[in-house]
């Protein structure tokens, strides 16, 4: 009689007073600690924005998970205390708990795995000039499931003609809080629109590119 397949072993990591399970198979590429990069996007929307609070329909439209999934997720992340829900009106509010032993160690991972995709529009938003962001290269690559080493700076593309001094500085500001340099690129939008014509932008759109919604206000 065969014998039983075996099962894919499960890790946990021990952060404070919580717990991150994952069995290894189709691991996320940006990191295997999480069990999706849905999930991944939901804890760094929360954790990299303490200051507010999210309804299930906005981290499910940020991490382009159906609704459902979305709920799920916040399900498993408030019965962990990790954060709490508020009703208002018709919608739930979710909030994350900084408050607790795991916030700041869970909050370091996140700015360095999915972090870019909140921490760079924070920084680029209110900026003139800019109407498209995006980020490619390696980061944009392992977001898309591609294998391969953990991203050593974050390349970022913007079309426009915002002013460079101060797309410099949100650059800088935003390395710090992601502790891996940014570099952004600048193009003007003619360029984008013909981008199949320059080299570097027709390789560009034929790989990974992750689009950046920026507010109008300021961060």
């Amino acid at each position: 009689m065969p014998s039983a397949p075996a099962l894919a072993p499960v890790l946990f990591i021990h952060i404070a007073d919580s717990i991150i399970a994952y069995v290894n198979i189709q691991a996320p590429a940006l990191s295997p600690l999480f069990r999706s990069d849905a999930q991944g996007e939901i804890l760094a929307r929360l954790f990299l924005n303490a200051d507010r609070s999210f309804t299930i329909a906005e981290l499910a439209r940020a991490a382009k998970s159906p609704y459902a999934s979305a709920h799920r997720e916040v399900s498993r992340i408030v019965q962990m205390g990790l954060a709490s829900t508020e009703k208002r009106g018709q919608s739930v509010e979710v909030r994350v708990r900084a408050d607790t032993p795991a916030f700041r160690p869970l909050a370091e991972l996140l700015a360095l795995t999915y972090g870019p995709a909140v921490v760079i529009p924070q920084h680029l938003s209110g900026i003139s000039g800019i109407d498209l962001a995006f980020i490619y290269g390696s980061w944009a690559a392992r977001r898309a499931g591609e294998p391969g080493d953990a991203p050593a700076d974050i390349d970022v593309l913007l079309v426009g003609n915002p002013p460079r001094g101060a797309v410099n500085e949100a650059a800088r500001r935003a390395g710090t809080n992601l502790g891996r340099e940014v570099n952004v690129r600048i193009v003007s939008t003619a360029a984008w629109e013909a981008a199949s014509t320059d080299p570097f932008l027709r390789t560009l759109t034929e790989r990974p590119i992750v689009s950046l919604e920026l507010r109008e206000e300021n961060p």
